[in-house]
């Protein structure tokens, strides 16, 4: 600096004048530099290192290094280290200069810092166990703590005090601090709850109707978990709230490999009885009641033998029933089903009748628990079950409808004719 002015001062000009072009010219010369500097950076540096990173595409975590500009982010730091160098070369600044600098690159390395971290975070994802084990709560806690230090640093920093003093002064405000991350400390140890218990994971498929959800989850951080619903809608629920609410999880559902059919069909119990002979010859041509008829007949027989009961009247003794061998036929219907799972319950049940008649209660696991199979697999069942209902001289039970109330009331004239 002081070659420059002496330069001018020999070439006629004025002392202030000397002053203040050497001034203006060591800014342009540093500004050249800072800028020359970060474009050899920028676009030579890093250009190098993008391409040595894509010709390897072994690993993954280089790519996604490069993905969240880490390295670009890095480069910010060489104009400020020229800066820094410089400032002795306007002593009346330098204290001023300094300071801004020391801001500057506390603020990079945060930036920097942010990056890297959800690099990390992006890079864990690539492994099967972040479904299981997520970390990104974890992650925020980490930038929480690293965006305060460096608050407190740039604070320190500027009124040239000592950064355990605020330290101590942030002690003072720990209430305070509860209060305005009181969401962030209970997400946090929800978060561990969460992990260390296996409660939830990415891909899971919960139910919690309090706060309309459900569907799978897409996202769990330190504050919220996102569910995405049937419908495409996204939920936001409070992580504390899978702590202190219920809501169902259906990963047991869908790691068993069955998912459940429980459902009834209502039979009219006007249409209950007896089977008679010619019934009983029906149901024996039906191939899932051939051997059933035939042991049954047996054992009924030799019951009312043994008994010596008249078996003329069917109010004596032991007698086939409409609904119990239709119940047997769908029991076997189930059994013999291609996609129902057979090392699960199986099982056809009668429920307490009522004014909607005797229910039957279908009750087995479907073999695919893809919801669009399921509902198709059940569906099948019960339109097969619900066409057969006729031919055991069953009736399905239902509540009259305008049709039937118009067939009722029919004119006089119709009546008479």
């Amino acid at each position: 600096m002081e070659f420059i002015q002496q330069q001018l001062l020999s070439l006629g000009a004025s002392q202030t004048a000397a002053s203040f072009l050497t001034g203006f010219i060591m800014l342009l010369g540093i500004a050249a530099l800072c800028i020359l500097a970060h474009y050899i950076t920028r676009r030579v540096i890093l250009k190098l290192i993008a391409k040595s990173i894509y010709s390897n595409n072994k690993y993954k975590w280089d790519n996604i290094m490069l993905e969240r500009k880490v390295f670009h982010k890095l480069s910010h730091l060489v104009p400020a280290m020229i800066i820094y160098y410089f400032a002795p070369a306007f002593p009346d600044y330098r204290e001023l200069i300094i300071k801004a600098v020391i801001t500057y690159i506390i603020i990079v390395t945060l930036l920097v810092v942010d990056a890297l971290l959800s690099a990390v975070n992006d890079i864990y994802r690539t492994f099967e166990v972040s479904k299981s084990k997520p970390i990104r709560g974890y992650i925020q806690v980490i930038k929480i703590f690293a965006f305060a230090i460096g608050a407190i640093l740039v604070i320190a920093n500027l009124i040239e005090k000592s950064p355990l003093l605020l330290l101590s002064g942030i002690g003072a405000l720990s209430a305070v601090i509860m209060l305005v991350f009181r969401d962030s400390l209970l997400g946090l140890v929800a978060g561990i709850q969460l992990a260390s218990n296996d409660m939830v994971r990415v891909g899971d498929w919960i139910e919690m109707p309090k706060y309309g959800a459900d569907g799978d989850i897409i996202d769990i951080s330190l504050n919220t978990v996102k569910v995405q619903n049937w419908d495409k809608t996204i939920t936001t629920i409070p992580s504390y709230a899978l702590i202190s609410d219920s809501f169902k999880n259906w990963r047991g559902m869908q790691n068993s490999g069955g998912r459940r059919i429980k459902r009834s069909i209502c039979i009219d119990t006007g249409s209950i009885g007896f089977c008679t002979e010619e019934m009983i010859q029906k149901f024996s041509s039906i191939h899932y009641l051939s051997e059933y008829i035939q042991s049954k007949r047996i054992e009924i027989e030799r019951f009312n033998r043994d008994k010596q009961l008249d078996s003329s009247d069917k109010i004596n003794g032991r007698a086939l029933t409409n609904i119990g061998v239709f119940r047997i036929y769908i029991q076997q219907y189930l059994c013999s089903h291609p996609h129902i799972h057979r090392d699960m319950s199986i099982m056809v049940r009668q429920l307490a009748p009522g004014e909607t008649g005797l229910p039957l209660e279908i009750y087995a696991f479907t073999s695919d628990v893809r919801w669009s199979e399921y509902e198709r697999v059940q569906a099948d069942i019960f339109d097969h079950i619900l066409s057969v209902v006729p031919e055991f001289g069953l009736r399905v039970f239902q509540k009259p409808s305008g049709s039937d109330m118009q067939s009722l009331l029919k004119t006089p004239s119709q009546v008479a004719l």
